[in-house]
């Protein structure tokens, strides 16, 4: 039996294909190469899988910011947090931690219980705690997002909580003549200081990371000054789509009982 997790974010789309616990395909595209080359219209927006892969699906789950936009009859959608708390548990094997789900547009902080969704706070409201204020500040500086996160020694303030005004600031330092080091250091700590704030009320021994940000290594060291072990997920971009496959296992065995 395979599912088919789509993960339709605000930057990116990841779709996964498992068949049991094993992942026979993984695509990760920008979300405009995803609604221009693999969608049609006929009354409603389609999703043609088979631009992609012939691999067969018997389940479609969906989630992410886009997870109501495409072919409603074939796609059972589930919310974020069940879809990312879904996954973290089956990536992590842990029932009992804290998770932080750093995407491109949004923050969210789940508390997993006995593997149960216990709380959870969303910040969604501004892009300079998320995976976007790092790829605007990347841009200004002109560095990749690899070499962006290599750095967290002796960090330059950045003051400022906005992050159209955050440009401005880091484009004065660099004028200034800060060194590239301490700037790209600075962007990094200035993004930990956020997620410190929305983290405050989630203390735990352990923290796992999904979302692009789980890649840098700046900010997951300065995680660590929180929390005694910070853990990126093992496929932390894709922790969202695992989660549907994972939905979509568990609704095929549900249906089964019933039928029978």
């Amino acid at each position: 039996m395979n599912v088919l997790g789509a993960d339709m974010g605000s930057r990116a789309v990841k779709l996964m294909i498992m068949n049991d616990d094993k992942v026979i395909y993984k695509k990760q595209l920008s979300t405009m190469e995803f609604y221009r080359d693999y969608c049609n219209y006929r009354d409603s927006l389609h999703f043609d899988l088979s631009r992609l892969t012939d691999i067969p699906v018997d389940i479609k789950i969906s989630t992410g910011y886009g997870r109501n936009n495409t072919n409603l009859n074939d796609f059972t959608s589930i919310n974020e947090l069940k879809a990312h708390a879904l996954g973290a548990c089956y990536q992590s094997k842990e029932e009992d931690f804290i998770l932080l789900d750093i995407g491109g547009q949004d923050v969210k902080v789940m508390r997993i219980e006995n593997s149960v969704l216990t709380n959870m706070d969303l910040n969604d409201k501004c892009a300079a705690s998320c995976g976007r204020y790092l790829e605007n500040m990347a841009n200004v500086l002109e560095v990749s997002l690899e070499t962006l996160s290599e750095y967290s020694e002796n960090p330059v303030e950045l003051n400022s909580t906005c992050a159209v005004f955050s440009e401005s600031e880091l484009i004065g330092k660099i004028a200034e003549g800060i060194s590239l080091d301490r700037l790209c250091a600075g962007v990094n700590y200035s993004l930990f200081r956020r997620l410190k704030g929305i983290l405050s009320h989630y203390k735990a021994k352990k923290l796992f990371v999904g979302g692009g940000v789980a890649s840098n290594k700046a900010v997951i060291k300065f995680l660590g000054t929180e929390y005694d072990e910070v853990i990126p997920l093992p496929d932390a971009q894709f922790n969202g789509a695992i989660g549907c496959c994972v939905y979509g296992k568990m609704l095929y065995k549900l249906n089964n009982l019933e039928s029978n």
